[in-house]
């Protein structure tokens, strides 16, 4: 296998911006995830489709945050379920929130269940866990400060 050459130019260029990532979650059911992203953890469905009697695809953003979502006919596979002998890969999403008292405390006035509460953990972050309804586990949170 044939190793690319490392470029010392590469190090002198300036970085294009990121701002954002989409995790592509298999669901069971598009209209019931948007639904549960839209009214539990308000979401905006920015997309649904590809058409009103045929949506298996869907797309939620809030803020920065974008997920999308699509039914193809399997099961969801969260992280936290797979056996993979090396530990625990916990969570699906981790969403960045600057302030997550406050988000955890619009959640709870939404009437979320939360599967981890709000806390410092053991990796240094201060936030909590939401399942959504095909059982992925999103992490919102940020480093404790």
């Amino acid at each position: 296998m044939a190793h690319a050459k490392y470029n010392s130019k590469q190090q002198h260029m300036t970085n294009t911006a990121i701002t954002g990532i989409a995790p592509f979650f298999i669901v069971r059911d598009v209209p019931a995830a948007l639904q549960f992203y839209r009214d539990q953890l308000g979401f905006d469905i920015t997309f649904q489709g590809p058409s009103e009697d045929d949506i298996f695809f869907g797309i939620v953003q809030r803020g920065a945050a974008m997920i999308m979502l699509k039914d193809i006919g399997v099961e969801p596979v969260p992280n936290y379920t797979r056996d993979i002998k090396q530990g625990i890969a916990r969570w699906d999403a981790y969403l960045h929130v600057p302030d997550p008292d406050a988000l955890a405390e619009e959640f709870s006035q939404r009437g979320i269940a939360f599967f981890t509460p709000l806390l410092n953990n053991d990796d240094g972050l201060r936030g909590f866990e939401v399942k959504d309804a095909d059982g992925y586990l999103l992490y919102f949170g940020r480093p404790e400060q």
